[in-house]
């Protein structure tokens, strides 16, 4: 086995341990720490993934007992790519939001904050990497809990609020998470992935009505963990009210593991033929097509910028859920795609909101942001490349995701064909009404109440820069990626 075989195994164990460790350091080191383990696990995947140009897909076992009976994980070129965007993702945003940390976290908490953020990326990690539903639902269940810690993490009134919601909301999806792993154990005696698959091949036909309860049980579960509509209530107050790094990290990273287990679980386990037999994909379809247009809709009537942003992600994420109920291979590349373009404009959008915010007073809403485009220049660039991302301007990642989701959408023909495409361009219409008065809203001129406070971190200027860069290259360059991605999904069956 050659070394860089270890990196899935290495960038779990390595996210447990250094968590530990944040528990016991001084602050400082703590904080050192948990920014620099996403950077070592981003350039880890980095190296994994170009080592897959002469690799095939492996499996690493956990154990001395091989799969079926022990835990694997499996990790081909698309486990690789996604983790190191994610990592990567979660790198830039802690480095960006660390000045806020420690502004509204007290200090004796700001361990426990590292603690919770390396485990929320090792959660991540493993959800990329698991061949093994099992062992998924144990990092579910630890990604929820890192993750509601992470909302609290303010300690504020607001913030205990949506980190209550957020629990009562995501233990629910656990729940059925749970019920559709076991009835599936039941069915199939097989808790790996490619065994499970292999068990479901013996019968014919469509699929059984124990199968259809199971894939309906996880497909509504991780659905109520992503806040596809109309589980997406608890979203907005979560996102929105938490420190900015907390605020990137959920939208961007968490919400990520489940889509890819959603993915793994469609096309790994039960295969995309069932999915479309079972009328789950019709269903799923159209629930993200009300999402894309009801999170829109709400994110219009918003005056508070963080809340918009957080309403445009429930529109966002059901773009991913429109790619999946797609059911094509083409489709589900463009759903990843998608999720990469998302968890680096998404994180960029909140992070550049709390520069603009510092130079507005701390405030959020639509008149004391008046002007702060100018005040904060950086900030200002860096949501205004977002918001246009994110509509779907020409040379950014958002226009290309849409493009070959268009393309996947045209290739299916039929009636679903012509739906998607109808809901994309009136979702980049709504996008367009939101966040250009949002944008526009920046660069106003207005009165300003309160003396402005410039942000002046290193660490939160040099990542909206590289958060900028990745969204030109993702834009323009990405022809590489996509054909990894693709290559990635088509040996992931």
């Amino acid at each position: 086995m050659a070394p860089v075989q270890n990196v899935p195994f290495v960038s779990i164990l390595l996210c447990m341990v250094c968590a530990l460790l944040c528990a016991v350091l001084p602050g400082k080191a703590a904080r050192f720490l948990a920014r620099a383990v996403p950077g070592l696990i981003c350039l880890g995947n980095l190296a994994l993934t170009f080592a897959f140009r002469d690799l095939e897909p492996f499996h690493y076992p956990m154990g001395h007992f091989p799969a079926p009976w022990g835990n694997e994980l499996r990790a081909g070129p698309l486990e690789a790519v996604c983790s190191a965007a994610l990592a990567l993702t979660a790198f830039l945003s802690l480095n960006a939001g660390m000045r806020k940390v420690r502004q509204q976290i007290p200090e004796r908490k700001q361990n426990l904050f590292c603690v919770v953020t390396l485990m929320t990326l090792c959660a991540v990690c493993a959800l990329l990497y698991t061949n093994d539903l099992f062992t998924g639902y144990v990092f579910i269940e630890i990604s929820t809990l890192s993750a509601a810690a992470l909302i609290f993490s303010r300690q504020d009134d607001r913030s205990l609020a949506a980190s209550l919601r957020y629990l009562v909301m995501n233990l629910t999806g656990s729940g059925l998470c749970l019920m559709g792993i076991s009835m599936l154990y039941g069915i199939t005696g097989q808790l790996n992935m490619e065994s499970i698959r292999q068990s479901l091949a013996a019968a014919e036909g469509p699929p059984s009505l124990p199968l259809r309860a199971v894939m309906v049980l996880l497909t509504v579960g991780l659905s109520i963990k992503c806040g596809l509509f109309p589980f997406h209530e608890w979203l907005p107050d979560a996102y929105a009210y938490s420190t900015p790094a907390s605020s990137a990290l959920l939208s961007s990273v968490v919400s990520k593991g489940y889509l890819f287990l959603l993915i793994k679980f469609y096309m790994r386990c039960v295969g995309l033929e069932a999915v479309r037999a079972s009328g789950l994909a019709t269903a799923l379809s159209s629930l993200a097509g009300l999402g894309l247009l009801i999170g829109s809709l709400h994110a219009i009537r918003q005056w508070d910028l963080r809340r918009m942003i957080s309403y445009s992600s429930v529109a966002q994420i059901s773009f991913v859920f429109l790619a999946v109920g797609l059911c094509t291979p083409e489709a589900m590349t463009a759903a990843v795609f998608h999720m990469l373009v998302h968890a680096f404009g998404k994180s960029m959008l909140f992070l550049s909101a709390s520069g603009l915010s510092d130079v507005s007073g701390g405030r959020f809403d639509a008149d004391s942001l008046q002007g702060a485009g100018k005040r904060h220049f950086a900030a200002g660039a860096a949501f205004t490349l977002g918001a246009v991302s994110m509509t779907g301007v020409p040379l950014l990642g958002g226009f290309l995701s849409k493009i070959y989701l268009s393309q996947a959408a045209i290739a299916t023909s039929g009636p679903l064909s012509a739906a998607v495409l109808l809901l994309l361009a009136l979702s980049t219409f709504l996008n367009t009404l939101y966040f250009l008065h949002a944008v526009v809203g920046i660069y106003r001129p207005g009165p300003l109440e309160t003396p402005p406070r410039r942000a002046t971190g290193a660490g939160y200027l040099v990542s909206l820069c590289l958060m900028m860069a990745v969204n030109l290259y993702l834009g323009t360059a990405s022809a590489s990626l996509y054909s990894t991605l693709l290559r990635g999904i088509s040996l992931f069956a």
